[in-house]
């Protein structure tokens, strides 16, 4: 009699660490739940991982029985990668251990933790690392596909602060990477996304952050073109410990907004001054703010980093349609900047925005080839993100997001983040890597020829040479 992979799991993976999950199990529904709604997959296993040696012997699983292997950390990839219909699932939210060593100011971090965690935990001793801009993200997808927000123009990339990873390979061997030791390993799991292992650990470079100024400015979203030119001839000048993303956005209809602007449009910059004295804020941001009219609200205060890192997580919980397009930008150009504008008037529901992240400053610091973020030129990230609770709006997000992103597109750099795109096809990842897509795609061909790790934002092996019969 055949059985299910959940049944054949349990029968082979005997002293497994962690808990296996299939469809007739109580909690499989919530096992197979991730962030963004419009995403309904059913896998046959959800393998819940305690220890990496479970991760490897969930990988041996999949390879045995022909089942496509997905890797989740926080779930929160925009187009579903964390997970797949008929497939194993390597759950690694077990993975919490987080140790923080204040004296070499570093932490080491479980492949299962999310943002909030290790920020909250970092900033008990007064230290941070860079990451992204909502708590409930998770560490792994960020720390290997790159890693920009709020302290970017100051500390660099989430990949410039890591340090070294214990990595399981698509063989179920368990290797240590860094500069030193597989460091072929290390420079493409820098950004190179899950193409080339799951990485069970991490040890990040810490900060000396422990409180910033920051919060939001609005402007009515018919002064965007003006405040995205003033905004985009101000940032790059301004000092690094001075970070900011443009936005278009909905103000929310909720306390700390004063409610006669709750649900007004808007274009406008969410700051994070991050230098050592707090009082200088306010005289770095003047520029920009003398240049434009006043403002509907000016609000940054000073507050834990965490509580930065934690601001967006009301407006988006988990359980919405989320739609993503992205692109690197290097310059604004005015007839840009217009379509913008047209756009950012048109954003479709309260929670659809667009951003625009610097990643100069300390991002720049970093050659175009010492990580595969290739994209060192940029200026700017830019993401386009339709989000909505009700699945009836579903296409209508959809539609705003990449027309806008096909408006804007000609003057883009070329690629994208690979964390905020969607599944766009082969030549899109290519172009995201630029220059270093071949280099990934040898290093893929040595650690997982077979593509084991094909659920991700894939980086194809490259051919093995052939050799000509000897004369």
């Amino acid at each position: 009699m055949s059985s299910t992979p959940a049944q054949a799991a349990r029968r082979e993976l005997t002293g497994f660490t962690g808990e296996l999950i299939g469809p007739d199990d109580t909690g499989y529904q919530e096992a197979r739940t991730v962030y963004n709604a419009m995403i309904d997959r059913r896998p046959a296993l959800v393998a819940r991982c305690g220890d990496a040696d479970a991760v490897a012997r969930t990988i041996g699983f999949a390879r045995a029985h022909g089942l496509l292997l997905a890797v989740r950390g926080g779930g929160h990839h925009g187009a579903g990668l964390g997970t797949v219909d008929g497939g194993v699932v390597a759950d690694l939210s077990p993975l919490k251990d987080i140790q923080v060593d204040p004296e070499a100011r570093t932490v080491r971090v479980g492949g299962g933790c999310v943002w909030g965690e290790v920020d909250r935990a970092t900033n008990a001793h007064g230290l941070a690392t860079p990451s992204g801009i909502v708590s409930t993200t998770g560490v792994g997808g960020i720390a290997t596909g790159g890693g920009l927000g709020h302290l970017t123009r100051k500390c660099g990339l989430t990949i410039d602060n890591l340090l070294e990873a214990d990595v399981v390979l698509a063989d179920g061997r368990r290797v240590r990477a860094s500069a030193d030791e597989n460091s072929d390993l290390f420079w493409a799991i820098r950004g190179g996304g899950g193409n080339f292992g799951v990485v069970t650990s991490f040890l990040f470079r810490l900060h000396e952050i422990s409180t910033v100024v920051a919060g939001p400015t609005f402007w009515p979203v018919e002064a965007s073109a003006e405040v995205l030119a003033a905004y985009r001839d101000f940032i790059l000048d301004a000092p690094r410990e001075l970070g900011g993303f443009f936005l278009h956005g909905t103000v929310p209809p909720a306390p700390p907004f004063p409610e006669e602007i709750q649900l007004r449009k808007t274009a406008g910059v969410v700051w994070c001054y991050a230098g050592d004295d707090p009082e200088a804020a306010a005289r770095e941001m003047a520029p920009l703010l003398d240049a434009l009219p006043a403002p509907l609200l000016h609000a940054p205060m000073v507050m834990p980093h965490p509580d930065l890192q934690s601001m967006f997580d009301g407006l988006y919980p988990p359980g919405h349609q989320w739609y993503w397009r992205a692109d690197f930008v290097e310059t604004i150009p005015d007839d840009a900047v217009e379509l913008h504008a047209k756009f950012g008037a048109e954003v479709p529901t309260m929670q659809s925005s667009m951003h625009l992240y610097p990643v100069d400053g300390a991002a720049h610091d970093v050659g175009r080839q010492d990580t595969p973020w290739e994209y060192r030129n940029a200026n700017w990230a830019s993401v386009f993100v339709g989000v909505d609770p009700d699945p009836a709006n579903a296409e209508l997000i959809k539609r705003w997001t990449v027309d806008y992103f096909d408006a804007l597109h000609p003057y883009a750099a070329g690629g994208a983040y690979v964390n905020m795109m969607m599944d766009e096809g082969q030549e899109r990842v290519r172009a995201s890597y630029g220059g270093n897509y071949d280099r990934l795609a040898r290093i893929k061909a040595d650690r997982d020829p077979d593509n084991v790790f094909r659920l991700n934002q894939n980086i194809q092996p490259a051919p093995r040479p052939t050799h000509g019969a000897r004369p």
